[in-house]
């Protein structure tokens, strides 16, 4: 069994952690919000007061924070980040959806710090989480990637190494941005067909049936038509990462039209307050 430090213990993140207790690992846990890990504590896990503080004899780090800005914090932070905390042989495996460009960046902060570093997000949101069947993108070393795979397994359900450090960020963007895309469209089309004379669940069972409609619009358009946002990927996050996969195309010359039409979707729905809404929840901005 290993030792392992979760650095953000808000909804996926301690599910992660759960997972890791319930297979024998040893967990030390820490959150911005210090009550959040109680019931981790409860669960068998130990609570530390900085990223440092928890990293201290770790076999892995791993990160699950909200963005570029809390993922700096969390590592580079002079006081407390947990990079200058880590031994020698740890590996440091940052689970969350960031740009490509930080990514890349904290990488290069690994290297002067002679401290090894998985890419490693996933794709999956609190149910998956709390099944353990994530699914990793991880950009890194084969041999360190073989090194992490059985805690990663853990956690989920399927590892696809997708090739050198930021493959797994760069991949992760694209798969929200397909996803967000879809599921803007999505939205727009129900509200078309409803005002085409169309009774909505109608629409749903007869595209669903279609190769042209993914399982995941689909999904979307039933939780649309009962009005179901629960928050498993909010809009304000779906907007961000919507937002990184912009950054990405800038830096390497690409163009993404389709992505900042639905970021601007995403955005729109935002200002009326929908942020903390699940994406489909942009449904609301037509009915």
């Amino acid at each position: 069994m290993s030792n392992i430090a979760i650095l953000g213990t808000g909804a996926m993140g301690s599910r992660m952690a759960v997972a890791l207790l319930k297979a024998g690992h040893a967990v030390t846990v820490w959150n911005r919000s210090p009550g959040k890990t109680d019931p981790l504590v409860a669960a068998g896990a130990r609570a530390a007061d900085s990223p440092r503080s928890a990293v201290q004899g770790v076999d892995f780090a791993i990160s699950m924070v909200r963005d570029d800005l809390a993922s700096r914090a969390v590592w580079l932070d002079p006081a407390s980040g947990a990079l200058l905390g880590l031994g020698e042989n740890a590996i440091a495996i940052e689970s969350s959806t960031l740009s490509v460009g930080w990514v890349h960046e904290f990488a290069g902060h690994c290297r002067e710090q002679g401290k090894t570093f998985l890419d490693a997000p996933v794709v999956g949101s609190r149910p998956q989480a709390d099944a353990a069947q994530l699914i990793y993108l991880v950009g890194g070393e084969a041999e360190v990637l073989l090194r992490s795979e059985p805690v990663l397994r853990t956690m989920g359900g399927a590892v696809h190494h997708a090739g050198p450090t930021g493959s797994g960020a760069a991949l992760k963007l694209a798969i929200n941005t397909l996803l967000g895309v879809q599921v803007a469209v999505v939205a727009e089309l129900l509200f078309l067909m409803q005002g085409c004379g169309l009774e909505g669940g109608r629409v749903v069972e007869i595209l669903g049936a279609l190769p042209v409609c993914s399982p995941a619009a689909k999904a979307a358009a039933g939780s649309m038509l009962v009005g179901n946002f629960d928050p498993l990927f909010p809009i304000e996050l779906v907007e961000k990462d919507l937002g990184f996969a912009l950054a990405a195309a800038e830096e390497t010359g690409s163009r993404l039209p389709m992505a900042e039409a639905a970021r601007q979707v995403y955005a729109e729905a935002m200002t009326k307050g929908q942020g903390g809404d699940n994406m489909t929840g942009v449904v609301r901005l037509y009915t």
